[in-house]
């Protein structure tokens, strides 16, 4: 394995709605990983947080909230380096995964690259999905597959349909190609759509379960109503979108 050796290449966006802790701790793991030049914390919401000193980082205050699509959206505007990170704020770094996402980039030429993501027990979460169809979605309902890739610590890159959200590193230039992320998705499925556009325009989607973060998810959209229906109008608005007009993905490791 040959790293990317160059440091100071990637801006990083976090929004917090509330998250301030967690977004102090994920600046403090940040802090470790040398490629991250600049990180960009919108505050979605007001929130008494004082986010500690740290170089790079800029704030933006929201008037305000605004959905997950267009607040990286707005983040980017200020990206003014090679990649573009999009992190949630309850991620965790046990390691430094910047390296080997920046190499698979690399030598896959792909345009979006995303670690192995953990649950806090050390359970594989299922970030790395099939496109979602009518049949998947039956099936997962009926308590069958659930439309993951079944992979492993430790396993070779690969090409996914799709990665979630929570961790993503594009490169600048093809997130701005394709206009980045559609803010019509208020919350969910805005990742979905954004690997399908990626795909359908020629450009490649790297999962690297070789290096991973660690997510401690909220899961809101099973205990909260409002979030419940954000989730129904984006997964509406995605088959409205993309059914019958899904991409093509090659089969098998990257």
């Amino acid at each position: 394995m040959v790293f990317y050796e160059s440091i100071d290449v990637i801006t990083v966006s976090v929004v917090s709605h509330g998250h301030g802790g967690m977004v102090q701790n994920l600046l403090e793991d940040l802090r470790s990983c040398p490629e991250v030049s600049r990180i960009i914390v919108t505050r979605n919401i007001p929130e008494p947080t004082v986010f500690a000193a740290v170089d790079g980082v800029e704030i933006i205050e929201n008037v305000y909230p605004k959905g997950f699509a267009a607040n990286h959206n707005a983040a980017f505007t200020r990206c003014e380096t090679e990649y573009y990170c999009v992190l949630n704020p309850d991620i965790r770094l046990p390691e430094n995964p910047f390296p080997r996402l920046l190499d698979a980039l690399r030598t896959r030429r792909a345009a979006l690259a995303a670690p192995l993501i953990v649950a806090p027990d050390g359970n594989i979460e299922d970030s790395i999905r099939h496109f979602p169809t009518i049949s998947r979605l039956t099936t997962k309902a009926l308590g069958f597959a659930d439309g993951r890739y079944e992979v492993a610590a430790g396993d070779p890159p690969l090409f996914p349909d799709w990665v979630a959200g929570m961790f993503l590193l594009f490169r600048a230039e093809d997130f701005a190609a394709i206009k980045g992320f559609d803010d019509r998705f208020f919350l969910y499925y805005e990742d979905v759509d954004i690997c399908a556009r990626l795909w359908r325009s020629g450009r490649r989607i790297v999962a690297c379960p070789a290096t991973r973060a660690i997510h401690d998810a909220q899961r809101a959209s099973r205990r909260n109503l409002r979030h419940m229906r954000w989730h129904l109008r984006s997964m509406a608005r995605y088959f409205a979108k993309h059914l019958g007009r899904l991409p093509v993905v090659p089969i098998g490791s990257a």
